[in-house]
């Protein structure tokens, strides 16, 4: 990668991380059902007149906008208005590609590599270490909702694999219409409305900001340069950046909001972050011979695409290999031939 194109993947892993500490702020303006509600429709709204038509079927764009837009966003909102910090909450939800592979295993006979097992083992050991440090200072119940966050954003993973979507900006824009109406509902049924009124009444430019900057900044801006660089370079060489969204996370979180970072969370750190990179990046994984459809890809979580020309290796009984993408388990769908010779290029997880 040229220097400016490292900047730039650099900056985007820094818009991400420090957006928790930017949700933070803003839930400190908005119920959180609210803020996600406002977060989608700001993103959406702009942004949906620009990039035309949606080219994934309807159900997909409805599903994913469902497991990630009302579940995956609504629970990280109302675990972090619960107490969680925003530094810890940038680490724990990576768990989510432990369960992006756990659910492909399961729903689409995905089996992955001794080596991915490991990784999901060390980095469930990192959050146990979490776990035992928030249990010590802060509210376990919060802690539990962003860990089922990240669980509702492997379910959205592996909906956004068979989706197989060719173009990552134009499906997150079209997923962010899915969700303003169902948290719009939720907020008014779980928060009140004199309380969502009383929030856009008192709106000022702090909470503008932060609402500005997690639709803008972490969705429309983040998405749009990730899927510029992955136009020009192998999803191997841009993916471990996003390795440094926590990092930008906690490092903020200690910064802006002065959260204490413990020697047992730069420990949970360590071991999630290492144990995420091995089920992300390291061997194969294999199918048990279960869920396979046309069109329904090829690989396992972060198995690597294999061309349609491969002849030696098609499927028996078909022609040729299909053409959905692939999915890696850092919830990144990928395909054959995608990028500059044949490199992968994931969809970037949401922020």
């Amino acid at each position: 990668m040229r220097p400016s194109h490292v900047l730039l993947a650099v900056l985007v892993a820094a818009v991400w991380g420090v957006n928790f500490v930017v949700i933070e702020i803003g839930l400190g303006h908005f119920p959180p059902l609210l803020f996600s509600a406002l977060r989608f429709l700001v993103a959406a709204i702009p942004a949906v007149f620009l990039v035309g038509r949606p080219k994934v079927a309807w159900k997909w764009i409805l599903g994913v906008g469902l497991a990630l837009g009302v579940a995956k966003f609504g629970l990280l909102f109302v675990g972090m208005d619960a107490g969680m910090p925003a530094g810890l909450s940038s680490l724990v939800l990576q768990i989510q590609a432990v369960f992006t592979a756990l659910f492909a295993f399961l729903l689409l006979g995905e089996r992955p590599a001794r080596v991915r097992l490991v990784g999901m083992a060390v980095a469930l050991a990192g959050i146990g270490v979490a776990a035992v440090d928030e249990g010590s200072s802060g509210p376990l119940g919060a802690f539990a909702l962003v860990v089922a966050a990240a669980a509702c954003w492997g379910v959205s993973n592996v909906l956004t694999r068979r989706a197989a979507p060719a173009d990552a900006l134009n499906f997150m824009v079209w997923v962010s219409t899915v969700p303003v109406l169902p948290l719009l509902a939720l907020s008014l049924l779980l928060e009140g409305p004199s309380r969502d009124l009383e929030a856009l009444g008192t709106l000022d430019l702090s909470g503008a900001g932060a609402l500005l900057y997690v639709a803008w900044g972490a969705t429309v801006f983040g998405f749009g340069a990730w899927g510029w660089l992955l136009r020009r370079h192998p999803a191997s060489t841009v993916a471990p950046f996003s390795l440094l969204v926590p990092v930008f996370g906690m490092s903020s979180a200690a910064l802006f909001l002065g959260e204490p970072v413990s020697p047992l969370r730069w420990c949970a750190a360590a071991l999630l972050v290492g144990g995420v990179a091995l089920a992300s990046f390291g061997g194969r994984g294999r199918r048990t011979g279960r869920g396979e459809e046309p069109g329904a890809g090829t690989g396992g979580a972060g198995s690597e695409a294999r061309g349609p020309g491969d002849a030696a290796n098609r499927p028996a009984g078909r022609g040729r290999w299909p053409t959905g993408r692939e999915i890696t388990s850092t919830g990144a769908p990928t395909g054959p031939g995608t990028g500059p010779a044949g490199g992968r290029q994931p969809v970037p997880p949401s922020r």
